[in-house]
């Protein structure tokens, strides 16, 4: 019985080989250029019915944090930190989402640690 290898591989020698290191090259190349788009973009989330309002970048850094003036409470500080955490969270986590569907898209559900 022979092997059968897996659609797009052949057992063709060199060439392939080739065509698949070009292959290769070039999803890198994509995954490269996606990676710095996707670094530019901004998630914005907020919590508290709007109290607090946390903007990201794709890198995971805070670029913008707005807090209404009536939550700023210096008895209850404890509160503002949890709106803050809650809004900064959530807009990370929609960053690392987006991140991850935008690569899986071009790498065909491929995962590659340490990447993204």
């Amino acid at each position: 019985m022979k092997a059968r290898l897996p659609e797009g591989f052949s057992n063709k020698g060199p060439g392939n080989m080739q065509s698949m290191l070009k292959q290769a090259k070039k999803l890198q190349e994509e995954m490269a250029a996606l990676q710095e788009e996707l670094d530019k973009r901004e998630y914005t989330a907020s919590s508290g019915g709007g109290a607090v309002t946390a903007t990201v970048n794709g890198k995971h850094v805070i670029t913008k944090l707005d807090i209404k003036p009536e939550v700023v409470d210096p008895d209850d500080v404890e509160m503002l930190s949890d709106l803050i955490l809650a809004a900064v969270n959530e807009a990370i986590r929609q960053a690392s989402e987006n991140t991850e569907n935008e690569m899986a898209k071009i790498s065909g559900g491929l995962s590659f640690p340490g990447l993204f």
